[in-house]
């Protein structure tokens, strides 16, 4: 159930609807919240909607954010959200603005945060199978690191090159071979990510451009000719 009420159109704190019209009426409210925050009219709404693509009629955004709609498909969910500026997630757990929401049917109110990290799959006590999830999770992860690497690599260089004090070039020469550890670090764990990516039988992301076509790091085109 959302915190307040009143902030997803009820009374009655007695008046509980079921669960489908509790997740429409807290995706509902948000929407209705939002559109106010951003100062827009319910068709500043509806025609920035059509400007993407998925028409959604003024008189559809007023029925839902006053309660009379009792569908809200995902599609609409997903195009309000681009429209207003944020994330559907955060339409669907309106974080800070709602305390707690029923997860699901038979189970008891939750924080919306925890329901928020279950959603997405950021949980990390979930007993499904998410492993592709993890791995590509990971390989983001990876990426950044190996990048920053290369970043802190490169200056190191650059101040190793210029300093003309000894002690100065000999700090940016030891910073530098420790970022080329760091890197190779970064780069065999990308490639052991991606490896495991494919096992799986899935195709592994692409790789960053300024990531992949650094020396040494691994790059999508050899790896599929050695495979």
């Amino acid at each position: 159930m959302t915190q307040p009420d009143a902030h997803a159109g009820y009374d009655d704190e007695d008046d509980i609807p079921e669960w489908v019209d509790q997740v429409t009426a807290t995706i509902a409210a948000e929407i209705r919240r939002r559109r106010k925050e951003l100062r827009m009219s319910a068709q500043d709404l509806a025609d920035a909607c059509t400007d993407l693509g998925h028409p959604i009629p003024r008189n559809v955004i007023a029925n839902m954010e006053s309660g009379r709609r009792a569908t809200l498909p995902l599609v609409d969910v997903m195009v309000l959200a681009k429209a207003l500026n944020t994330a559907p997630i955060a339409l669907i757990y309106p974080v800070g603005y709602v305390e707690d929401v029923q997860q699901l049917p038979l189970q008891h109110p939750t924080s919306t945060w925890n329901a928020l990290a279950w959603f997405t799959g950021e949980d990390r006590e979930l007993d499904a199978d998410d492993d592709m999830l993890r791995h590509f999770r990971e390989h983001h992860t990876a990426q950044q690191e190996l990048r920053a690497a290369q970043e802190g690599e490169n200056y190191a260089r650059y101040q190793a090159n210029r300093s003309s004090d000894t002690h100065t070039k000999a700090e940016a020469l030891r910073a530098q071979a420790h970022y080329t550890l760091l890197i190779e670090r970064a780069t065999d764990r990308l490639r052991t990510i991606r490896a495991f990516i494919r096992q799986d039988g899935a195709t592994p992301p692409l790789l960053w451009p300024d990531v992949g076509a650094e020396p040494g790091a691994p790059n999508s085109v050899e790896e599929e000719s050695d495979s």
